[in-house]
């Protein structure tokens, strides 16, 4: 039997615990269903017991000016993934680090993710985007951030559309109350947020849209590619 489905079963069983009493009892139903499904006995389920919490800052930074996207991009495949983004940022200071938390599992799922797309969205921004030295100041640089953006909308659209698609995946992707209860001491955590295109709007937007609907880390992130960009040993 696939190791994943025990996990997705684990993980709708520790669901049945929730004080909500609906969705602990769509919970159990759909746990009993897969069981029965895939003929399990619940001794043959591992407990998602003990699971370890992992909160970490990223090698990313951005400000209000520079890279305002990025933390809406980190919000949006956070949650996606079970996990959820924050920033940290110093008393007195400008430069956001972005961060995030989740279980140990999908908190490495999630990071590669998001510093892939992040480093597709800086990637193309060099490659696609020229600097025209007659440009008023800072309009390279909205031309960037309308890019991010669009990215952004793009891949939460691509996301929403996977969920319309698959709702039988509601109950298990859904971030564990553990990694929320973590953030307590944390503050506000990091959210879509507002987009600022400025006169870009359309035109990179457009195409920083259709970029981030596209963008596929399944497909596109394999063997050596996916070694080297994420990191993962050979």
């Amino acid at each position: 039997m696939a190791t994943n489905i025990k996990d997705k079963i684990a993980k709708l069983l520790a669901l049945a615990e929730s004080p909500n009493e609906n969705e602990a009892r769509a919970a159990l139903l759909k746990a009993r269903e897969l069981m029965a499904e895939h003929k399990l006995r619940p001794e043959e389920i591992k407990k998602a017991e003990n699971v370890k919490v992992v909160r970490e800052l990223l090698d990313v930074t951005c400000t209000a000016m520079t890279n305002p996207w990025a933390c809406a991009l980190s919000a949006v495949i956070a949650e996606h993934y079970c996990c959820r983004a924050y920033r940290n940022r110093g008393s007195g200071r400008k430069l956001n680090q972005i961060g995030l938390v989740g279980l140990e599992d999908d908190f490495e799922i999630a990071k590669r993710i998001f510093l892939y797309a992040y480093d597709c969205v800086i990637s193309t921004c060099k490659r696609e985007i020229k600097k025209d030295p007659t440009d008023p100041p800072g309009t390279y640089r909205e031309k960037c951030n309308a890019y991010g953006w669009g990215f952004v909308h793009g891949v939460n659209a691509a996301f929403r559309e996977q969920q319309e698609e698959h709702q039988e995946w509601g109950l298990v992707m859904v971030v564990p109350k553990a990694v929320d209860d973590s953030m307590a001491d944390m503050g506000k955590k990091s959210s879509f947020g507002k987009e600022h295109t400025g006169g870009w709007r359309d035109a990179y937007r457009a195409l920083g849209y259709q970029a981030g609907k596209d963008f596929d880390p399944n497909s596109r992130l394999s063997g050596g590619q996916r070694r080297k960009v994420l990191g993962v040993g050979v």
